[in-house]
């Protein structure tokens, strides 16, 4: 069994950890029981689109009018869940990895997370499974040159690799992975199995080659078995 790629670039919320429905989702609702108490908070499949478009800052400042000081506090309270709580791996996508690097793969995350919290969670699932630790990791960066979506990290990925565009997948939930892929000259599958939402769906099969449902379809796609479901190629710009 032979690799189609050399390198696996993946994103860590809600594409490799379910981060959203076990930390962030309740991390708002809580944020709002404590600022706005009349106010219901949308449902999660809402705040997952609210995320998607027009984005969480849009969404917080815009539409619901928080103030700089009710900011800092929804803030604090992020980082108060963020601290004290470790996401789950989505099932079955650490030993896809596993199986990946043993082959000889390399494998790198490109996140806007912090990176201390990612390798947090590699090492809490390393220690109860047999997880891998990826080659390189990239989080959150306050030049936003150097973040998604702008192709800096996949460019210093390849740079220090020794990686062409055509050898890398790039794995994620979220359109700034697919732009970020793009102007690289990287393949990109879609990470779907997060949730059921028609309009990110749509969305994202316009910009990627594969579009994924389950994490299972993954798994061909890397090992140069049947190849995956294809939506379209998309040329890098």
């Amino acid at each position: 069994m032979g690799l189609r790629y050399r390198c696996l670039v993946v994103d860590h919320d809600d594409t490799s950890v379910m981060s959203t429905p076990e930390i962030h989702y309740p991390a708002h609702v809580e944020a709002l029981r404590r600022l706005r108490p009349g106010l219901d908070p949308i449902g999660l499949s809402g705040w997952l689109s609210k995320n998607f478009h027009p984005g969480l800052m849009e969404y917080l400042a815009g539409e619901l009018g928080m103030s700089e000081s009710e900011l800092r506090e929804n803030y604090r309270v992020w980082r108060e869940y963020t601290s004290t709580r470790i996401p789950d791996f989505f099932p079955g996508l650490l030993g896809i990895y596993a199986e990946f690097k043993a082959l000889g793969g390399i494998l790198v995350v490109i996140s806007h997370s912090e990176v201390e919290m990612i390798k947090r969670d590699y090492r809490a699932a390393s220690a109860a499974q047999e997880a891998p630790m990826p080659d390189l990791f990239f989080g959150w960066d306050d030049d936003p040159e150097k973040r998604k979506p702008h192709p800096y990290p996949l460019l210093e990925t390849m740079r220090r690799f020794g990686l062409a565009g055509p050898e890398i997948l790039v794995l994620d939930d979220l359109k700034p992975g697919a732009d970020m892929a793009i102007a690289a000259g990287a393949d990109f599958a879609a990470a779907g199995w997060g949730h059921s939402i028609p309009e990110i769906r749509s969305a994202m099969e316009g910009l990627c080659r594969y579009y994924l449902e389950g994490v299972e379809e993954l798994r061909p796609i890397l090992f140069g078995q049947a190849p995956g479901r294809k939506t379209r190629a998309v040329e890098s710009v």
